[in-house]
């Protein structure tokens, strides 16, 4: 509870559901637009441009444009946009995987905003350790960045098909920590969940709580990952986790159904539980605020 009697359960409550991130160095419960963040950025996820099924998604080759057109109209318009893996659907066709990620390519440089960032997701990646995505949108695979005094950390879980983040890895980012001092603000970007969320519906990364732990002596940091299709916040001591909603189709949350199940599409309410984050970030070591979007109006 904050000096303003807001919690933040009660801001995730106002919040609502969908996938836009937008981070906020300004105290209190401060909603979108109630005041100026330090910055914002947006995350988009799980685009998976090749799916097929109608009865999932009926406009699975129209999603990834209203998605970018719900970003270029937004009122706030963000710094930078990141794209949390999985950017195509799966296939063992090495020629088929190329084309999908030029055509997804080719929709995001549609995105009126000034920078924008991609890692892969195992749909992108773990058949060719990546070999692929790299050729066609560029760029390692793990990497940091730095804006207005908030690091950036972007880790791989994905082109690993154990999955793992890997000794090498896992010795990078202990290098790239080694930087910083224990109050710097830092945000993981990643795939998967670093944190054991549900192994046997491959919602973990094998190796990913040594990262974790390597996190734990940084007072602010918070981790936004992908992957489970579907809003979900969790904790590993102070680090918050936060999964957003995919672009393409949700996901069966945990315990809903006895195995993990795509949900079918609802005419009655279109586009249901397909969304994108919008947050508010800032320096001064208060939490991340998120607002969650649809792709489009149902």
């Amino acid at each position: 509870m904050d000096e303003h009697g807001c919690s933040r359960r009660d801001f995730m409550k106002m919040a609502g559901v969908g996938g836009i991130v937008f981070a906020s160095g300004l105290p209190g419960c401060a909603t979108y637009g109630s005041a100026r963040p330090d910055f914002s950025f947006v995350q988009l996820s799980d685009i998976h441009w090749g799916y097929d099924n109608p009865k999932v998604n009926p406009d699975a080759k129209g999603v990834l444009g209203k998605a970018v057109a719900a970003v270029n109209g937004l009122e706030q318009k963000p710094d930078f946009l990141v794209f949390t893996g999985d950017l195509t659907q799966t296939t063992d066709n090495p020629r088929l995987r190329r084309e999908r990620l030029v055509e997804f390519r080719d929709i995001a440089s549609r995105l009126n905003v000034p920078k924008v960032y991609f890692f892969a997701g195992e749909h992108d990646a773990a058949l060719d350790r990546g070999e692929a995505y790299q050729e066609v949108i560029g760029g390692p695979l793990h990497y940091t960045f730095d804006h207005k005094g908030m690091h950036f950390i972007v880790l791989d879980n994905t082109s690993d098909p154990a999955p793992i983040l890997g000794a090498k890895q896992i010795e990078w980012l202990k290098a790239d920590l080694a930087r910083l001092g224990p109050d710097a603000p830092i945000v993981v970007l990643t795939h998967r969940p670093l944190f054991p969320l549900y192994p046997q519906w491959d919602w973990a990364t094998r190796d990913g709580m040594a990262a974790v732990d390597l996190l734990m002596p940084f007072r602010n940091v918070t981790v936004f990952y992908g992957h489970i299709h579907h809003e979900h916040h969790h904790r590993t001591g102070h680090i918050a986790h936060h999964a957003s909603t995919a672009v393409m189709f949700p996901l069966s949350p945990v315990g809903t159904m006895p195995v993990k199940t795509q949900m079918p599409w609802d005419p009655a309410r279109p586009y249901h539980g397909l969304g994108f984050r919008t947050v508010q970030a800032g320096t001064s070591g208060t939490e991340p605020s998120m607002r969650e979007l649809p792709v489009a109006k149902g």
